[in-house]
């Protein structure tokens, strides 16, 4: 990762340079076009995907709810109406039938035959009186209910009071759990009586909805203190405790979030059964309802973030791309106007070595001439005392002017450099010249120059007045490099069929590793006073002359510059 960022850095906002407001501008470009456009990118589609979210989430949760209110509001009905269908039946029994008639069990057994018949359900019929005594039963109880009195049951003190009353589920003397529904009638004679009807359990089962095995739906009837009146999916058997509370009472259908210690939360379904006791009630488990709304919801937020991850990453690159282009643009017109001002500058000095030249040419010309003269008339004077003496002293100022006059078509060359032309070069011989340029200097400071050249070098093609400014470059930078008393060395050798090889190197203190990376780039120098062009222009030079450049440096032996050059020029 720390490579990965050290890389990128390198590519948009270039090198380490001394110009640290480059620097800054090309990281804030880069910044804010990656910012500006993750933000426009991203913005709307974090917008889409809540209104998304909420919209499924609120679709989801009706898709939820509405079959429980369906479910529950379907089964409510049909329980009340199989309740009161039965209801009614007793009621037009006792009002069709005399006490008389219903106290004879043989037509109290076709009146439950043809109940059974038409509606289903009956289990027993039995005829009670105002005492709460059984005056007669049809049923498979007649032993045990013949003669039992029920005047201190409840479900009897509630039809006495209400006229017609559908009781909760219960064991009473069977012992087994039924519901009865009752009816009190006062017979023409001003007698009361109760007919109760004993309702078989599937009348209650068999409204409830089925489920598959897998789902955590279960449904139930609860009476009105919480007990179970059915069995539940999950082991809890009928007259226990209900694993839900008691809801509050409404009239209509409702659908309600629960939560409870043992299974979490869960939604609640409910609907009062009218006129009984009855509340029928469906629950479901959250997770299980919820399980395609999560699969969703994760499927959303991965989507945001692959997208968030994918546009970052186009947007970094992109803008990468692009600063990196901003960057090599700029370098490309900073290099062509320091090659511009420099050209200037070096024309400037060439034009001003040229006429150095010639205006010191003429006056040696004059004195090269006048001690020719004077060595013609000492050779023809046979008397002059002084005559070797003389010419000794002659031979001395014709070999300081032709030491004057070498100089100066020495910098001569150096002025005709600008005009690129390939010639026929003796490397050897070139580097000498430049040498012929430093060795006072290198004297002065007791540097030694050491110069190790291969015997049978060939000539190369190439541009002499370029390769003298690449030399001299290089010898300058070691010269400054060695301190007093230290060594310069020189390597000229062909390595390869078609190229020569020359190294310069020095014993200096070498260069930072931080710094080689920086070295050829255009005013980038680790000297006080330097311009940081010498080696951006070196190696512009080589390279324009299909030629390499290498560098190697260690603090403790110093730095060595390798130049490899074409034999033949390549264009």
């Amino acid at each position: 990762m720390k490579n990965f960022s050290r890389r990128l850095k390198q590519v948009v906002w270039g090198n380490e340079s001394n110009d640290k407001f480059k620097k800054t501008r090309y990281k804030r470009i880069w910044v804010s076009s990656v910012l500006i456009t993750v933000i426009v990118s991203i913005s709307p589609l974090l917008i889409m995907t809540v209104v998304n979210y909420i919209q499924y989430q609120r679709t989801l949760k009706d898709e939820i709810m509405y079959p429980m209110h369906r479910f529950v509001s379907t089964t409510k009905h049909a329980l009340e109406y199989s309740l009161e269908e039965r209801k009614n039946a007793l009621i037009y029994i006792v009002e069709d039938k005399t006490v008389e008639e219903l106290s004879d069990e043989v037509r109290l057994n076709t009146v439950i035959k043809h109940l059974d018949n038409s509606f289903k359900h009956y289990v027993d019929l039995a005829l009670i009186d105002n005492n709460g005594e059984v005056l007669s039963y049809v049923g498979p109880y007649s032993k045990k209910l013949i003669g039992v009195n029920y005047a201190d049951e409840k479900w009897f003190n509630e039809v006495q009071i209400n006229g017609v009353y559908i009781s909760d589920v219960f064991l009473g003397f069977r012992q087994k759990p039924h519901f009865v529904i009752a009816v009190r009638h006062v017979s023409y004679k001003g007698v009361p009586y109760v007919l109760r009807a004993t309702i078989n359990m599937d009348i209650l089962t068999g409204q409830i909805p089925q489920f598959e095995k897998d789902d955590s739906t279960d449904a139930f009837i609860i009476n009105t203190q919480g007990i179970l009146q059915t069995n539940t999916r999950f082991g809890k058997r009928v007259l226990e405790k209900s694993p839900v509370p008691v809801p509050e009472r409404v009239l209509t259908t409702r659908v309600v979030k629960m939560d409870s210690p043992d299974s979490g939360e869960y939604i609640l379904s409910y609907a009062y059964i009218v006129n009984t006791p009855f509340i029928f009630i469906i629950t479901r488990r959250s997770p299980d309802l919820m399980r395609n709304w999560l699969n969703l919801r994760n499927w959303l937020i991965g989507f945001l973030l692959g997208s968030i991850v994918v546009i970052v990453a186009l947007t970094m690159a992109i803008s990468s791309v692009l600063v990196t282009r901003i960057r090599e643009a700029d370098e490309r017109q900073d290099k062509a106007l320091h090659k511009i001002e420099y050209s200037s500058k070096m024309a400037s000095i060439g034009r001003l070595a040229a006429g150095v030249a010639h205006e010191i040419n003429n006056p040696l010309a004059i004195i090269n001439e006048k001690a020719g003269l004077m060595q013609d008339l000492i050779a023809g004077a046979d008397d002059f005392v002084h005559k070797e003496k003389f010419s000794t002293l002659l031979d001395s100022i014709i070999n300081s002017v032709e030491r004057c006059s070498a100089i100066t078509h020495r910098l001569l060359g150096f002025a005709k450099h600008f005009d690129v032309s390939t010639q026929t070069i003796d490397l050897v011989l070139l580097i000498k010249e430049v040498l012929g340029f430093l060795e006072k200097e290198a004297s002065f400071r007791n540097i030694q120059i050491q110069t190790f050249f291969q015997d049978d070098l060939p000539s190369i093609k190439s541009d002499k007045g370029q390769l003298q400014q690449v030399f001299l470059n290089l010898l300058n930078n070691s010269l400054e490099a060695v301190e007093r008393g230290g060594r310069v060395g020189i390597l000229v050798e062909q390595r390869e069929e078609d190229s020569i090889t020359i190294v310069v190197s020095d014993n200096g203190p070498g260069i930072s590793e931080n710094d080689l990376d920086h070295i050829f780039e255009p005013f980038y120098t680790t000297k006080n006073k330097g311009t940081g062009l010498g080696l951006s222009i070196t190696y512009g030079i080589i390279k324009k002359l299909k030629g390499k450049i290498e560098v190697e440096s260690d603090k403790e032996r110093g730095t060595s510059f390798t130049l490899t050059l074409p034999i033949t020029a390549q264009h």
